[in-house]
């Protein structure tokens, strides 16, 4: 197996992420329609870009990724990242009746769009929620000065809208409208 440290399973990561959820031709691979990639193809392809690695590296880097951003299929033959595709690719989730909040962590630069459009899905499939304000905070200062955004997710699922909770335990949903967006100044830390 290759040397593990956490500076080469951190940019394996990122590399899995970029393939795996938005450009596997970039090595030339394909992704079938729910994501999967063949994990030997996965491996030839990224030997032939990054350095030697093998299977144990690859199960190393899926089961200690702090966000479990990757799945293997039962025989770990397939691999495929758990959401956050650019890519229209069928997770088959099924509908979850979510907890009464979720929350969303964005920059503060985009408050202003946020509180009139609502929260949109971009180039993603879904637009990610958090079940608790410290992951929505990390995720938010990715983006810039974050901001914790409280959602009123259990009446907008009695409303009509549908969430999906992925296996990584991210809330996941098509759009949140402004009127579900809690403004009261408790919901900004």
């Amino acid at each position: 197996m290759a040397s593990i440290d956490d500076r080469s399973r951190t940019k394996l990561s990122k590399f899995l992420s970029y393939i795996l959820r938005h450009s596997p031709e970039s090595i030339g691979i394909n992704l079938d329609t729910n994501g999967w990639a063949n994990v030997d193809e996965l491996l030839a392809k990224t030997n032939s870009q990054v350095k030697n690695i093998d299977i144990k590296y690859l199960e190393f880097v899926v089961d200690t990724d702090s966000k479990k951003r990757f799945s293997f299929n039962k025989e770990k033959t397939k691999i495929r990242a758990n959401q956050g595709h650019s890519l229209n690719i069928n997770l088959d989730y099924r509908p979850s009746v979510p907890p009464e909040f979720l929350y969303h962590g964005t920059a503060l630069k985009n408050m202003e769009s946020i509180l009139k459009n609502g929260i949109e899905k971009s180039a993603r499939q879904h637009v990610h929620l958090s079940m608790d304000r410290t992951t929505a905070m990390k995720v938010g200062q990715r983006h810039g000065k974050p901001i914790v955004l409280k959602i009123l997710s259990e009446i907008m699922n009695a409303a009509g809208y549908e969430f999906y909770l992925s296996k990584n335990n991210i809330w996941l949903t098509e759009y949140v409208p402004a009127a579900y967006i809690n403004k009261t100044n408790e919901s900004f830390t």
